[in-house]
């Protein structure tokens, strides 16, 4: 789960860490007051979506303005300005894709005197097992070019869970970032920080990007990203009720309602799968035929009749799918019980595009004939490479 950067601010300001005074604009007509209660001479308005490379985004609306997502006010009335231009606008930025994010809320914030600029984040080193660190000199916008092109640049090391984090860690840190007497010690204290934060509220990643030296000589977490591991929201209460929907896909939403493991990609061909491996192994394949795969789904292996329905029903909502592939191995689950509820969904949204059905396993001759006997357009595959050969053919017919 993802939150906002003024939602990961207040966060990172409940253990101590260094981080700019702001105030959440959730109303455009909010945002005079909040910028007189700030009282700064200078303030940052920064558009509040789920995607990085908002200070080089651009709206679609012309009435926008050019400036993109993050921009410098130096007075109350600019300040108006800019909130009623990004208000309700669509950002585009490179990582939203052409479509972009709506921009609901708004975050002012003091201005930063910025010295330099420097890249920290934690993440989780599944590899490993640990948290680890990742470190730069080479902070700011063009991070991810950094790692392209200068990757020596990049420092990258694992905590060990047993004994946390450690005096040498923040020195490390302090010696990657080029840092010594009182800032590195500001450098240790904030490494520790970060890390008590990541791993008391289970987070998969915190990004401080760009961390800052300032004009008084004192670091600061200018901006934050965070995401949180959705199988520990149990335990966080408090976390996810800082979930905005609005950012998120309504067919994922609505995917975990039913216990239904779906992310949407941006291609063509549906797909319904039970294991992640197996979803995977056929998103490869219809990529290797030439297709692109339009989400990934795994209904599981101890799904009913009803939930494979919705998952049928989610996949079709995607008005991009042109065809869809069902590649089932029925082991716990049923071949009869997938066919089933692919015949119920396909009757209830009255199913337009080609449909493409692998069965294998467990009951597998009663679900084809259940498939058979259903009057729909089915087109049978034997086997995985058979159907996603046949559903590129079909789906680029479509």
């Amino acid at each position: 789960m993802n939150i906002h950067e003024y939602q990961a601010k207040a966060i990172l300001r409940e253990f101590g860490a260094p981080v700019a005074q702001g105030i959440a604009v959730l109303r455009a007509a909010d945002a005079v007051t909040a910028a007189e209660h700030l009282g700064s001479s200078i303030l940052v308005v920064k558009s509040q979506i789920h995607a990085g490379g908002r200070g080089q985004g651009r709206f679609k609306e012309p009435e926008a303005g050019t400036k993109g997502g993050v921009r410098l006010a130096n007075s109350v009335a600019e300040v108006e300005s800019f909130v009623n231009e990004m208000f309700g606008r669509t950002l585009v930025t490179a990582q939203t894709g052409p479509t972009g994010k709506k921009v609901n809320r708004i975050y002012l914030e003091a201005a930063a005197a910025i010295e330099r600029e420097f890249y920290l984040s934690l993440l989780l080193d599944r590899r490993q097992g640990r948290v680890a660190f990742v470190v730069s000199t080479e902070g700011g916008m063009d991070i991810e070019e950094v790692a392209r092109h200068t990757p020596e640049k990049i420092t990258h090391f694992t905590v060990d869970p047993v004994t946390g984090i450690l005096p040498h860690h923040g020195r490390r840190i302090a010696r990657a970032l080029r840092l010594s007497g009182e800032l590195a010690r500001q450098t240790q204290k904030l490494s520790e920080q970060l890390y008590t934060a990541f791993v008391a509220k289970d987070m998969a990643l915190l990004e401080i990007n760009p961390l800052v030296l300032t004009a008084e000589g004192r670091l600061k977490c200018l901006d934050a990203k965070i995401s949180f591991d959705d199988n520990a929201l149990f335990r966080h209460p408090e976390i996810a009720a800082l979930r905005d929907e609005s950012e998120e896909d309504p067919r994922e939403i609505e995917a975990t309602k039913h216990d239904l493991n779906y992310i949407a990609l941006s291609g063509r061909i549906g797909c319904m799968v039970n294991g992640a491996g197996l979803a995977m192994a056929t998103m490869d394949i219809i990529k290797h035929y030439g297709g692109e795969p339009a989400n990934f789904l795994d209904v599981g292996g101890g799904a009913n009749k009803e939930r494979v329905a919705e998952a049928f029903k989610i996949i079709t909502a995607d008005p991009n799918v042109k065809g869809i592939l069902v590649n089932i191995f029925g082991g716990i689950m049923k071949c009869d019980v997938i066919a089933e509820g692919v015949v119920a969904a396909a009757r209830e949204t009255g199913l337009s595009v080609p449909l493409v059905v692998r069965l294998e396993g467990t009951n597998v001759d009663l679900g084809k004939a259940i498939l058979a006997s259903s009057g729909l357009n089915v087109i049978s595959a034997e086997d995985l490479d058979d159907a996603a050969q046949k559903i590129v053919a079909a789906a680029g017919k479509a």
